[in-house]
C-alpha cells in the first residue's frame, strides 16, 4: 500500500472513532455495564473461535523464531479467556468516573468553583504479543467514554481481530456506538507513524511492550504519549527483614513470571546478613535455573559452599544492573546500609516497581517516602503492580512519567479534571454593560 493509502487508511480509523465522542460523554452507565457484560458472555462462548485463531498466530511466532517468553505473552488457553472475562466483569462492576465532581468550594463573589472528571477523548494504543490486551484496554476506554484504538503486533493479528469482532457484536446488541473501538489490521509500521502525527485527532498514545517499541512511538510522536521505558524492579533485604518473608518475596518476584516488567531484576542485601541470607536464597534461586550476576562479595559466597556448586553465578557487570533481562537472570548488589540501597535504586533502577523487606517501622516509611517510583513495596513482591491486582479492574499499561496517570493506568487515569464554574450573573471586577447606556 502505498504512503498515501496508508495515510488515507489511518486518518478513516481515527475520524471514525472521533465522531462518536460526544455521543460516549452522555452515553448512560448502564449502556456501558450491559456492553461488558455481554462482550464477557460472547468471549465465553467462542472460546474455540478464539483459540483457532490464536493457534495461526502461535504458528506464526514459532516460524519467525520469536522467543519462548515471548511467545508465551500470546498465548490464549482456557485460563487467560477466563482472565479476560473477570477483566470485563470487573470493569463493569467498578463506578462510573465520568461526570463525578471531585471536588466543590465557595468562592467571596458566589461563585461555585468544582472539577468534573471528563474523558481524554481518542486514545491510540500500541501493544506487542498479548492479545490479552485488546480486551484490557477496550473495556477500559468503554467504561470511561473514550474512543480507542487498537494496533496490537502482526504476530497476534488473528487473535486481536477475533477479539475486537466480539466486541462490537456486543455493542451492536447494547446500543453502544461500535466506532468507538478502531482496529488497525493492517501490519503496516508507517500506519502507526502517521497516526502518532494526528494533533488535535488522537489525544494521547499510550504504548504498551518492549523499550524499543515504546521509544519508536516517542520519538515519532507529535501527540502526548503516556509511557514507561522499561522495568528495572529492585528489592532491598534489609538487615532487620523476616528472612522467611524475604525468601519468598524475592523468588516470587523473579521466578513466578520472569517475563513481565514488574518482576525484580536488581536484588539489594544488607552486608550484615549477607552470610545468614544470601546462601539459602543463593540456593532457592538455582534450583529454580535463575541466573545470578553477582558483584565480588556475593559472587565470593557461591564460590565457597559446595552445596552451591550448581548455581550458574557470574561477575556483574555495570550494565547488568541497569539492564531489564525479562528472563530468569538476577543481578546482585551487596549495600551498606538503607541510604546505600536507596542511592542505588536512584541511579540503576526506572521507576517503576521498589521493594523493601524490614520490619523496622522508620527504615520502611523512609523507603516509601524516598524512593521515586510510580509504585513502592513494604515486605510485598513487586509482581503486584498491576492495575487488576490493585483492584482496578483491569489497566491500559504502567505509566512511570510524572504526570496526572503514574503506576497501573486504569479508568480514573483515562479521565482528566476540567473546571466547572456555576453562577448567578457575576462578572469580574463588577464591569458589565454601564446603567448608563442600558435601555
Amino acid at each position: 500500500m502505498e504512503t498515501a493509502s496508508l495515510k488515507s487508511y489511518a486518518l478513516e480509523k481515527v475520524e471514525t472513532a472521533r465522531a462518536v465522542l460526544r455521543e460516549l460523554t452522555s452515553l448512560k452507565t448502564e449502556v456501558k455495564n450491559e456492553t461488558l457484560l455481554r462482550a464477557a458472555q460472547l468471549l465465553d462462548k467462542n472460546r474455540e473461535r478464539i483459540k483457532e485463531e490464536n493457534s495461526r498466530d502461535i504458528e506464526y511466532a514459532k516460524s519467525i523464531g520469536l522467543k519462548p517468553a515471548v511467545i508465551d505473552r500470546l498465548v490464549l488457553n482456557d485460563k487467560r479467556i477466563d482472565g479476560m472475562i473477570k477483566v470485563l466483569r470487573d470493569v463493569a462492576s467498578l463506578p462510573d468516573p465520568v461526570g463525578e465532581v471531585i471536588k466543590m468550594w465557595n468562592l467571596p463573589n458566589g461563585l461555585k468553583v468544582g472539577r468534573m472528571r471528563v474523558p481524554l477523548g481518542v486514545i491510540f494504543i500500541v501493544y506487542e504479543s498479548r492479545p490479552n490486551v485488546t480486551i484490557e484496554a477496550a473495556s477500559l476506554c468503554m467504561k470511561s467514554s473514550n474512543a480507542v484504538v487498537l494496533r496490537g503486533g502482526k504476530e497476534a493479528v488473528n487473535s486481536n481481530r477475533v477479539l475486537v469482532e466480539i466486541l462490537r457484536e456486543a455493542c451492536r446488541e447494547t446500543g453502544f456506538p461500535e466506532s468507538a473501538i478502531q482496529f488497525i489490521d493492517r501490519t503496516e509500521r508507517e500506519i502507526v507513524w502517521e497516526i502518532l502525527k494526528m494533533e488535535g485527532r488522537v489525544d494521547v498514545a499510550i504504548p504498551r511492550g518492549g523499550e524499543s517499541l515504546i521509544r519508536a512511538v516517542t520519538e515519532h510522536a507529535r501527540v502526548p504519549v503516556i509511557k514507561h521505558y522499561k522495568g528495572v524492579c529492585n528489592i532491598y533485604v534489609d538487615d532487620r527483614a523476616d528472612l522467611e518473608k524475604a525468601y519468598d518475596i524475592v523468588y516470587n518476584a523473579k521466578v513466578q513470571r520472569p517475563s513481565v516488567c514488574n518482576a525484580v531484576e536488581n536484588l539489594l542485601i544488607s552486608r550484615r546478613i549477607l552470610g545468614e541470607f544470601f546462601p539459602k536464597m543463593a540456593y532457592y534461586l538455582g534450583k529454580a535455573g535463575v541466573e545470578l550476576r553477582c558483584d565480588e562479595e556475593s559472587l565470593e559466597i557461591i564460590k565457597k559452599d559446595p552445596k552451591l556448586s550448581f548455581v550458574k553465578a557470574v561477575p556483574a557487570t555495570e550494565d547488568d544492573y541497569y539492564e531489564e533481562f525479562l528472563d530468569l537472570i538476577l543481578a546482585v548488589k551487596i549495600v551498606e546500609d538503607i541510604d546505600e540501597a536507596i542511592a542505588f535504586i536512584e541511579k540503576y533502577g526506572s521507576k517503576h516497581s521498589d521493594a523493601i523487606v524490614t520490619e523496622d517501622y522508620s527504615r520502611a516509611m523512609k523507603f516509601l517516602r524516598e524512593v521515586d517510583s510510580a509504585a513502592v513495596y513494604v515486605n510485598a513482591s513487586t509482581r503486584f503492580t498491576d492495575g487488576n491486582e490493585f483492584g482496578l479492574g483491569a489497566e491500559m499499561g504502567i505509566s512511570t512519567d510524572k504526570i496526572h496517570a503514574r503506576g497501573p493506568m486504569a479508568l480514573e487515569e483515562l479521565t482528566i479534571p476540567k473546571f466547572i464554574i456555576l453562577g448567578e450573573g457575576q462578572v469580574r471586577d463588577n464591569f458589565g454593560v454601564p446603567e448608563d447606556i442600558k435601555d
